[in-house]
């Protein structure tokens, strides 16, 4: 660390991804690649380095001197120093190559810092679980602010969605997809409330278990076990019981049970194993 500021520090390969990568989650990061040989560094460093005194806590500076991170400046394709990239989130959002004077570089740092809708959202995400009723009132803020940016309307649904408010996320999931699409994010929350609406409907799993027993061959009674089953997170005998009716009643209830199987492929997600799994299951049955 830096003795002038905590907001200034020197990385190495080993290091690199926690300083840099992982930093950037949570405030924006500026790297330095640069050598001592490097006339223009020499330049350029000072001055970054002044900025990100003088900035105190908007952004870390984090300087990689390019043979103790030969490995990152590979991975970043440096191929010109001194080379300058700015991360937010993990991902690299700006960068230049070559020295720039104090103005310039105070213009292009400035575009780093989030908006003023991004500010609203992170306040929101704080505040989410001790105090979602402020944590709305922030996400509606954002959305006046900008009503054409999809983010803060996802967050809201899916704050909404995890107070069971299944009918106000609903609508804004549908005002998104009125664009002709929906971003993952919003595809998983519309998976959600599918799978809870259903849940809701079924009732139960004890009666639906009941229900089942009594009349094994009822293929409706197994429908709404594999939507309790879903709604209470019993994702493997729910997707069990999706697929048998895929098999014996294709036409019929094996179609929106296909469906709730890949709602729950979408809310497990597709790494996880029951998505390999049962993915290529229902796929033999469908084929």
């Amino acid at each position: 660390m830096n003795e002038a500021s905590p907001w200034i520090i020197e990385t190495t390969d080993a290091a690199f991804h926690r300083d840099v990568i992982e930093r950037s989650r949570s405030l924006p990061v500026v790297v330095d690649f640069w050598a001592t040989w490097c006339g223009p560094c020499r330049t350029l460093g000072p001055t970054l380095e002044k900025l990100a005194i003088e900035a105190d806590g908007k952004f870390l500076l984090v300087k990689a001197e390019v043979e103790a991170n030969a490995g990152a400046a590979g991975q970043f394709r440096v191929d010109s120093i001194p080379a300058v990239f700015a991360l937010r989130d993990g991902r690299v959002v700006d960068q230049f190559i070559g020295a720039m004077n104090e103005a310039q570089l105070r213009e292009w740092l400035a575009r780093l810092q989030p908006s003023a809708t991004e500010r609203l959202r992170a306040e929101a995400a704080v505040v989410a679980a001790t105090d979602p009723r402020a944590a709305e009132e922030k996400l509606h803020e954002a959305m006046a602010l900008e009503p054409r940016e999809p983010a803060a309307k996802i967050e809201l649904a899916r704050l909404l969605l995890a107070q069971d408010r299944l009918a106000e996320s609903e609508q804004l999931l549908d005002d998104l997809a009125e664009r002709g699409y929906l971003e993952p994010e919003a595809e998983l929350a519309r998976a959600e409330v599918a799978v809870r609406r259903g849940a809701a409907e079924a009732g139960p799993i004890e009666q639906c278990r009941a229900r089942v027993a009594e009349s094994p061959d009822d293929r409706q009674s197994q429908w709404k076990l594999a939507q309790a089953l879903a709604g209470q997170r019993e994702y493997e005998e729910a997707l069990e019981v999706c697929l048998k009716l895929v098999q014996l009643d294709r036409r019929g209830l094996g179609e929106p049970a296909r469906q709730l199987m890949i709602q729950l492929f979408q809310i497990v997600g597709s790494d996880h194993d029951l998505t390999s799994t049962y993915r290529r299951r229902l796929s033999s049955a469908l084929y």
